[in-house]
């Protein structure tokens, strides 16, 4: 995987781990489960195809954005907001 590809997938992996998470916690109102969702697909990728050092780095930023939307939706949940 090249440079410039590397530099583009990390953040929007990111950015659509955190937003995918968000809208789900948001219309399920469950915490967890886009974390659990992404654990099967990360099973699923590692037992079917070939991944590479830059495919675990993109695996691994797309985790952290599901942990963040789940932590923004508990703290926006602490702090009173009733639609979440």
């Amino acid at each position: 995987m090249s440079l410039p590809q590397i530099i583009i997938s990390v953040p929007l992996f990111g950015f659509m781990g955190f937003g995918i998470s968000f809208i789900l916690n948001m219309i399920l109102k469950t915490t967890w489960f886009p974390l659990i969702l992404y654990a099967g697909v990360l099973i699923y990728c590692f037992l079917n195809f070939d991944l590479k050092g830059g495919d675990y780095l993109m695996l691994s930023i797309g985790l952290a954005g599901i942990l963040g939307g789940a932590w923004a939706i508990q703290t926006l949940r602490k702090k009173g907001y009733r639609m979440f």
